[in-house]
């Protein structure tokens, strides 16, 4: 498992809240243990002091998304290093599965879960796959859905680099938007001519006169 994998907790975080719709899903500690996905043993650790925890570090996360998505690599890369000074992590090699040949375990880099609190084994997480992630990908990886009102975050795994929607959907609503828009320019451009050419006739026939 690449550790880059661990990117999508940090994605899962930022977009339980949706500001310019008003709208977050993490309002209680089943959302939380909800973020953490099949790991069941990391997600029964939280408690209702995570709920305010969680939003801190959502809020943090968020601001690494918006300063990639303005071009600020400088600044993305201070706010997660930050995150990464205060929720370290714990590597560890793992080998839960096997080679095809023989019963010898597959050995992997793994992220233990941090035992202080879940907060804290989130956070370290999900920084850190952010992290892997950046460095990989580059920072422009790192993007915010550009289909108003949406401003999801995603991860650009394209092999152009030419992501702009967080999901198919709004991918789709994004271009019937602009469909729209551009048939609406076109019905007044051509209502404009029409009128344009109504007053040219009329001078022409108030000038016959």
């Amino acid at each position: 498992m690449e550790l880059a994998y661990y990117s999508d907790y940090a994605v899962r975080l930022v977009n339980s809240e949706e500001p310019a719709r008003g709208k977050d899903s993490l309002t209680s500690v089943e959302a939380v243990r909800g973020l953490f996905g099949g790991n069941a043993s990391a997600a029964r650790r939280a408690t209702d002091a995570d709920v305010t925890r969680f939003r801190s570090v959502r809020a943090r996360l968020r601001a690494v998304f918006e300063a990639a998505d303005r071009g600020d690599e400088t600044l993305a890369v201070d706010l997660l290093n930050s995150l990464l000074l205060e929720f370290p992590v714990s590597p560890q090699i793992s080998g839960h599965d096997h080679r095809d040949d023989d019963d010898r375990p597959l050995w992997h880099m793994h992220l233990a879960d941090h035992p202080s609190n879940a907060t804290a084994g989130f956070a370290a997480i999900a920084a850190m796959g952010l992290a892997f992630h950046l460095t990989e990908y580059g920072v422009d990886r790192l993007g915010l859905c550009e289909a108003s009102p949406c401003r999801n975050a995603y991860l650009d795994t394209s092999t152009n680099r030419s992501r702009r929607y967080c999901s198919d959907r709004c991918a789709t609503r994004a271009n019937v938007a602009a469909y729209r828009a551009r048939k609406r320019l076109e019905a007044d451009r051509s209502a404009s001519t029409g009128l344009a050419a109504d007053s040219a006739q009329r001078s022409v026939a108030s000038g016959e006169r």
